[in-house]
């Protein structure tokens, strides 16, 4: 299973949303956390230390979110912390779409094979 099918995840789509709901079920969040996939090196730290939240995509090599209340925000926070190039942000909920969407438009190849150039990073460092 494509662990990006998780974003199209949609409950109910006649619910008006409020931004402080789940994405995916669980307790309320008032922000949610995003992978820069374009930065993301393969390193695993996130997935180590939060891996109800993070897994490592198995075509690209790269993390990505599955569930946005799979670990408490001070173990995302950690994950966060121990990311090497800063591919890990705390983004507001309706973000996500607009940010899934630009990610989708970059022409990302598998980590290890050579990459004429760098994809953009799509939200600044901190």
């Amino acid at each position: 299973m494509d662990p990006g099918l998780l974003f199209d995840v949609d409950p109910d789509p006649d619910r008006q949303r409020s931004g402080l709901e789940p994405l995916l079920g669980g307790e309320l969040r008032e922000r949610a956390v995003w992978v820069d996939e374009a930065v993301c090196i393969g390193c695993r730290y996130c997935a180590h230390v939060a891996c109800n939240t993070f897994v490592v995509e198995p075509s690209l090599g790269r993390s990505r979110v599955i569930r946005q209340d799979g670990d408490s925000q001070e173990r995302i926070q950690e994950a966060i912390e121990t990311c090497p190039v800063d591919c890990i942000h705390w983004v507001e909920p309706e973000q996500l779409p607009d940010l899934r969407r630009r990610l989708e438009d970059q022409d990302l190849l598998p980590l290890g094979l050579p990459n004429p150039c760098r994809p953009r990073r799509l939200l600044p460092r901190r």
